[in-house]
């Protein structure tokens, strides 16, 4: 059993990802593993010629994923916007790792991040002893996808300042990476592409440049349609967890994950799935992402302080900390929907009780 807390996606699938090697016989872009149409198949799952069952990563509009995968063959880089929750950094890595096999070679923007941290850095102790060298240069992500053709993950593109931001549009327009101290460049090697990823919650933070847009092809990840395709990734990525975790807990009821799902949805709406009783939205986003959190911390708090059994009691506090961002506001907008929305419903009784004596 691996000590590992969480796999990188080629070495958690890397079954799925050596059938899918052996069944593929259409054409793939230069460096890449799989050819687009196999990638697409990895990410939105099916069944194989010789039966194998591939699982699905993503649980949405195929032709999203389709647009992706073709992007990357493309010279354009890929950046995938929408909603915190929205599974943007799970297809970036597995987008990567499907086409690479390699999906560790990853900028996380913040505010923080440098210049150096994109393009390259220099080892200090060899830059004093020898002066610039080869052997001095500290290689990036970036430069190493460069040179080895493979992609590189940009998470949070927009938390990164417009000044460094703009450090991308040299390497996606010319393909080159100059190193002017070396009076030398990188030139990518085909099969490069960068995968980015930006919050639309982040709106105005650092807004791209219309010159580094133009260089990206966006992909925007939708919120989950309907409910039980909602109920089918935090149904998935639950059992996910507890297989790493090992929780002493029994598989949670469907029921139980379709009570916090219909109050994920009707909170974020706005309005019961019924459309008889117009709601508050509360100040946080409330994804698919927290929902599945929220679960998962139930079934933590079912197997260790409970009988192993997830009931309301395992989730109310989950469910608290995800819709009570803002103290104040937030407070009033819940007690609202419990009295108005979850009190009448005549099997959703322990959800009352138990989130009403933890407000008390």
């Amino acid at each position: 059993m691996s000590t590992i807390l969480r796999s990188h996606a080629e070495q958690l699938y890397q079954q799925e990802l050596d059938e899918l090697k052996k069944q593929d016989n259409d054409k793939k872009p230069a460096n890449w593993k799989l050819s687009p149409q196999s990638v697409v198949l990895y990410l939105v799952g099916g069944k194989l010629k010789n039966g194998f069952e591939i699982s699905p990563k993503y649980i949405g509009a195929k032709r999203l994923m389709e647009i992706a995968v073709a992007t990357l063959t493309t010279d354009r880089a890929l950046l995938l916007y929408g909603l915190p929750g929205t599974a943007k950094s799970w297809v970036s890595e597995h987008l990567s790792a499907a086409i690479s096999g390699d999906s560790t070679m990853i900028i996380q923007g913040t505010a923080g991040t440098s210049e150096e941290a994109i393009r390259y850095g220099w080892n200090y102790a060899k830059l004093l002893a020898e002066g610039p060298s080869e052997k001095a240069l500290v290689e990036t992500p970036v430069m190493r996808g460069m040179k080895e053709g493979k992609i590189v993950r940009i998470e949070e593109l927009t938390r990164i300042g417009a000044d460094v931001q703009d450090t991308l549009i040299t390497i996606l327009s010319e393909k080159a990476l100059p190193v002017p101290e070396l009076n030398i460049e990188v030139q990518a090697v085909r099969g490069f592409n960068i995968i980015a990823t930006a919050n639309n919650r982040d709106k105005g933070v650092n807004e791209l440049s219309s010159a580094l847009k133009r260089r990206f092809n966006t992909v925007i990840l939708p919120v989950p349609d309907s409910m039980d395709e909602e109920i089918d990734i935090v149904k998935r990525r639950v059992e996910s967890f507890e297989k790493v975790m090992e929780l002493p807990a029994e598989p949670p009821a469907l029921s139980e994950i379709r009570r916090i799902v219909t109050i994920f949805r009707e909170l974020r709406s706005g309005i019961t799935l019924d459309g008889k009783t117009k709601i508050k939205i509360p100040s946080g986003t409330l994804s698919t992402a927290e929902a599945i959190s929220v679960v998962n911390n139930g079934l933590a708090m079912a197997g260790y302080f409970g009988d192993g059994q997830l009931k309301a009691a395992d989730l109310a506090a989950g469910i608290l900390g995800a819709v009570i961002k803002d103290p104040v506001q937030d407070s009033i907008v819940w007690k609202e929907y419990l009295e108005t929305v979850v009190k009448p419903r005549e099997d959703w009784k322990d959800v009352y009780r138990a989130c009403r004596d933890l407000m008390n």
